[in-house]
């Protein structure tokens, strides 16, 4: 899609709230070329780089040049990637595609939270966090109980491992314990048990459900060898969700699932989730829903003006398509109104007794764990053009020591102006020793054996304990209590791992919970640094363009953002190439050896 921009700082603003609001993922070409020389009529451009467009003015021009040329850019593009294709050792790239854009705001706490429900009886909230793909559980506090959902992606299963894809609107029934979540990109409806902690795909029905429970299916799905299958258009279901987002309760036996504006409305059964009837057409989806959209609106009017982004009047009309969209952002929980503000990304309640209406802070992030845009356990490699693509890594050290046991202390301090919203967690920590080093110790304290590792190192002591006198074994390791701890604007996390004579690394992934620091006496224009700061901590500086664009972002939320709560990524590799153990006097037992490091690391 190609756009012409005029005022470039309004339109573009514009532009990148579009992207994040309908999830747009394919192209878009934004030109700021003045075509008034260009004749009516068509007209090309063949872009062979964003630096060198070529354009075809001709009105009469001959379609076979436009091939030929997009067929030798292709080709050249074909034989750049053919190395990449053909290897064995990189890991395919997952099919789920996210905006560009997404990842200027990603470390943003919730982004995008579209829908909200609740939980009278329980006092819970579900917040639908939509461009991070999983579902929020909290107290009207803000403490979070639960999440659901791991990354995006179509898969059933418990609540840590089992994908959504940008979801949307839910219900909670009370006498099922579950609840309902509209799976919009994935254009279909999952049931999460909130008992048993599992969800499944109610509609439409697929292969198998999308269960994926096997163990040989968990390891090919991590090595990216598991492949979907694909259900033939012509034999499936065609009366399908398109994009649904709105879940609303008609009767005892219907539920209504209506596309974000209200273009398309689909009656389903709520006890056997087959579709019944389908409603296209705006008018005759609102006439449907009328009673229940006026009852969701009452609520909206209650909110003040300025707490909604997509609010743009005073008053609520039936004929507003924005206003309308704004239907499930909104739930009660006793006496207090609930609503999302997806475009502020965050979430406020107002007491319909006193009028006070305060943002909820969220607190217990541990129970997020580590961000799914940040490494797995099996990392995520997979190439792009003529690079391979990885994380990003904050400090990367080398060290020389003897094999044995090693101690990790790392200390990362805080970026200036930030401070800890809460104290870190140990499952928000990812820990990996690989080659010649195995861990033994994490923040939980749970001590491993002080012996040496690696199988061919295990082997070879064997025999030598078999010819030779039986090596003494260490006393046991004290227990670490505190491997996770905060202080002088520092945290500190611990590990111990065992080397054998070799190579080895150790990889440290931690989630940090910041905030800005109040400024106790603020300046004129301290707003637009507050919005240029953050932008720097949001996006790495390599990042120009993304960083442009995250601020342009922060700069439309038009609120304080010292609450504004976003996480920062710690990525640490720590690389020990370990000597051969040292002899004993008798030339045949080996000494075992303890080391110490400390590695600083400032974000």
């Amino acid at each position: 899609m190609g756009l012409k921009l005029g005022n470039v700082a309004v339109h573009q603003n514009d532009l990148v709230q579009s992207i994040l609001e309908e999830y747009i993922t394919f192209p878009i070409l934004v030109v700021h070329k003045n075509f008034s020389e260009i004749p009516k009529g068509s007209s090309y451009i063949l872009l062979e780089d964003s630096t060198h467009p070529v354009f075809y003015l001709e009105e009469n021009l001959d379609l076979e040049i436009i091939d030929k040329a997009t067929k030798k850019l292709n080709n050249q593009c074909d034989k750049e990637s053919k190395l990449f294709d053909s290897s064995t050792w990189i890991l395919k790239q997952n099919n789920v595609k996210e905006p560009y854009l997404c990842s200027a705001m990603q470390n943003i706490l919730l982004f995008s939270p579209g829908c909200i429900s609740a939980d009278e009886s329980g006092d819970r909230l579900f917040v639908s966090d939509s461009n991070h793909h999983r579902i929020i559980v909290a107290d009207r506090t803000g403490k979070i109980l639960d999440c659901i959902g791991s990354s995006p992606g179509f898969e059933d299963g418990d609540f840590e491992s089992a994908k959504l894809f940008r979801p949307g609107s839910t219900l909670y029934d009370d006498a099922e314990d579950c609840l309902y979540i509209v799976d919009s990109e994935n254009h279909a409806i999952r049931r999460a048990d909130m008992s048993r902690r599992i969800i499944e795909t109610v509609y439409p029905e697929g292969p198998s459900n999308r269960k994926s429970n096997t163990f040989w299916t968990w390891i090919k799905s991590k090595l990216g060898l598991h492949k979907e299958v694909v259900v033939d258009s012509e034999t499936s279901d065609t009366e399908v969700l398109t994009f649904p987002w709105h879940l609303l309760q008609a009767s005892d036996s219907q539920v209504y699932i209506i596309s974000r504006r209200f273009e398309t409305l689909w009656i389903l059964d709520s006890s056997s989730w087959e579709l019944k009837e389908t409603i296209t057409g705006f008018q005759q989806v609102v006439a449907v829903c009328q009673e229940l959209i006026v009852e969701k609106m009452s609520l909206l009017k209650q909110l003040p003006r300025d707490q909604l982004h997509q609010r743009t009047s005073a008053s609520f009309s039936l004929e507003d398509q924005r206003h309308l969209s704004l239907v499930s952002s909104v739930a009660t929980l006793g006496d207090y109104i609930i609503a999302c503000d997806p475009v502020g990304c965050k979430v406020s309640r107002l007491c319909r007794e006193s009028g006070a209406i305060l943002d909820i802070e969220f607190s217990n992030f541990g129970i997020l764990g580590l961000p799914y845009w940040m490494s797995f356990p099996l990392e995520r490699v997979y190439p792009i053009v003529n690079q391979i693509h990885s994380a990003h890594i904050d400090h990367n050290q080398h060290f020389s020591l003897l094999p044995g046991r090693v101690e990790i202390k790392l200390n990362v301090g805080l970026p200036a102006d930030t401070e800890l919203v809460e104290p870190l967690k140990d499952s928000s920590i990812w820990r990996q020793a690989r080659g010649a080093a195995t861990e033994v110790l994490g923040s939980q304290g749970v001590v491993g054996s002080s012996e040496k590792v690696g199988v061919a190192q295990q082997w070879y002591d064997e025999l030598d304990n078999l010819a030779f006198t039986t090596t003494e074994m260490e006393s046991d390791v004290q227990h670490d209590n505190n491997a996770i701890n905060t202080q002088d604007d520092k945290v500190h996390i611990d590990c111990v791992v065992h080397t054998s004579p070799g190579t080895s690394e150790v990889i440290i992934y931690a989630a940090l919970y910041l905030k800005l620091k109040a400024n106790p006496s603020p300046e004129e224009g301290n707003w637009e640094k507050q919005v240029a700061r953050l932008a720097e901590l949001l996006v790495p500086s390599k990042r120009g363009k993304i960083r442009s664009s995250c601020r342009q972002i922060l700069l439309s939320l038009r609120s304080d953002l010292q609450n504004l709560i976003f996480v920062k990524p710690v990525q640490v590799r720590i690389r020990i190439n370990s000597k051969d153990h040292p002899k004993a006097d008798n030339s045949k037992d080996i000494i075992l050896s303890e080391s110490s490091i400390q590695v600083d690391v400032s974000l």
